[in-house]
């Protein structure tokens, strides 16, 4: 029996490594956060913070609560252009910022479970590849095989 290839299998560096003990992982908030510089790195840490709470449906009701303080002053003005600016200068600033960001987390979670399935999916069809090219090899050899007992048979008829 032949032990030989009819293909020579090279694989993706990136196929190398993660079947190499690397898998690659999605990407983390940590380690996008700046490592180097000590104020950079505070920055970063005290607006994640500042987001996190405003972006909640707690905020966006207190921040309703107080544009509602002023509510009364701007409806005694008895002046369009006063309401007007209260409701959106006021009103939908203060609360829509912080219902944008909830919406933003919403979105941005499902988004990162898609990213964590496509991830799933690639490293299950890599294992499918790497599954097919032992089979193909093992054809590899059966087919070498054959090659060879025919040649054997040709050799024998043919002499």
């Amino acid at each position: 029996m032949t032990d030989r290839a009819i293909y020579d299998y090279v694989p993706h560096h990136r196929t190398e490594s993660k079947l190499g003990g690397n898998p690659a992982h999605p990407v983390t908030v940590a380690e996008l956060l700046p490592a180097r510089n000590r104020v950079a790195r505070f920055n970063a840490w005290f607006a994640v913070k500042v987001t996190n709470g405003v972006g909640t449906m707690w905020c966006a009701y207190a921040f309703a609560a107080i544009a509602l303080i002023s509510l009364p002053q701007a409806v005694s003005s008895h002046s369009a252009v006063t309401l007007v600016s209260w409701v959106s200068q006021t009103f939908l600033q203060l609360v829509l910022l912080s219902v944008i960001i909830v919406g933003q987390n919403v979105l941005a979670a499902a988004a990162d479970k898609r990213s964590e399935a496509t991830s799933d999916d690639a490293d299950a069809v890599l294992h499918e590849a790497v599954k097919l090219q032992e089979h193909l090899l093992a054809q590899d050899v059966v087919l070498g095989d054959l090659v060879d007992r025919l040649a054997r048979v040709e050799g024998r008829s043919g002499a």
